[in-house]
């Protein structure tokens, strides 16, 4: 293969993967841990963060405070894992790209 092939071949990968990553990008991801739910985009920014009033003891802001990290970093796992699925073919190899 010549230098001028590999380079379009490489152009390509890069397209591609742009492609990609704005695809997951404009994605919005939802968590929800009991009563509450979290919403984000594919660049990682929280969107919406919504918590049930009706079933929360007033009382209980402790739980809550628990509640929303569980959903936070469950809506996170979620996007990790969508970056992954769709970039993860152009990576193999090159950890911490993404």
């Amino acid at each position: 293969m010549n230098i001028q092939a590999m380079m379009k071949q490489a152009q390509k990968l890069q397209k591609d993967m742009m492609n990609a990553q704005a695809e997951i990008q404009a994605m919005t991801f939802e968590a929800k841990s009991s009563f509450v739910t979290v919403k984000a985009n594919g660049k990682r920014e929280i969107l919406e963060v919504k918590i049930d009033m009706e079933s929360l003891d007033k009382e209980d802001v402790e739980m809550l405070q628990d509640l929303i990290q569980v959903a936070v970093n469950d809506v996170m796992k979620q996007i990790e894992k969508e970056t992954e699925s769709k970039l993860g073919k152009y990576t193999q190899g090159m950890p911490g790209l993404f």
